[in-house]
């Protein structure tokens, strides 16, 4: 889209986008529970905030524009490329760069982490699932949504996916708390010794530290 055109308005974007992701999150999450669909749900009413705002209407923008007037930092608000309000306010080709590969970078490792998280906790259905990723992480899946939702900000922040992120965060924050009740119902002893070795959403640094280090020295 070059400089001069109203990069919005592609409605078929907006529908192919939100479609595409949720086709694959489908294929990685597999949702087969209530809440699974609910989780889903959750994260397909944020996508369609964020590309309606990326292809279709773009709210935020005329709101800055009208807001800001002259100050606003470019010329052309509507162009597509002017969309990216980071590299717009931040004025610096740094965050160009970063902008895209970064948030890109992390929404695939969300997939692989969701889409690893499952197939570990349904292989083992029954039992108390501590290793590979559940190592170092309480609810991967979670971790996993919470990425998607980041890198999504990072990449097209939007007045209307701020306000929603946190309230998406505050839905997964909840639903850990209460799966982790429901775990110490079914394993006691052995899910609380679980909790103090592996954190809630994000792994310990030291813990993943030593770990390497006791592969690097049976190696060595």
């Amino acid at each position: 889209m070059h400089n001069g055109e109203f990069g919005y308005g592609l409605w078929p974007l907006v529908i192919g986008n939100v479609i595409f992701i949720m086709f694959v999150l489908s294929l990685v999450y597999k949702p087969r529970t209530s809440i699974d669909w609910k989780n889903m749900g959750a994260i397909g009413a944020f996508l369609v905030a964020l590309f309606t705002e990326m292809y279709g209407f773009p709210l935020t923008i005329y709101l800055l524009t009208s807001w800001l007037g002259k100050n606003y930092p470019v010329v052309d608000p509507f162009a597509h490329e002017s969309g990216h309000l980071l590299a717009v306010f931040f004025e610096s080709p740094v965050i160009s760069l970063l902008v895209h590969p970064g948030s890109d970078i992390m929404l695939i490792s969300a997939f692989v982490i969701i889409g690893a998280a499952w197939r570990k906790i349904h292989q083992n259905s029954d039992n108390l699932v501590t290793d590979g990723i559940y190592r170092y992480v309480r609810h991967p899946q979670y971790t996993g949504f919470i990425m998607m939702i980041l890198a999504f900000l990072i990449q097209w922040p939007t007045i209307i996916t701020l306000i929603m992120a946190p309230v998406l965060l505050m839905v997964y924050y909840r639903l850990a708390i209460k799966e982790e009740k429901d775990m110490v119902l079914n394993f006691e002893d052995e899910y609380r010794e679980y909790m103090k070795q592996a954190n809630r959403f994000f792994p310990s640094i030291s813990l993943m530290w030593n770990d390497f280090n006791y592969r690097f020295q049976e190696r060595s």
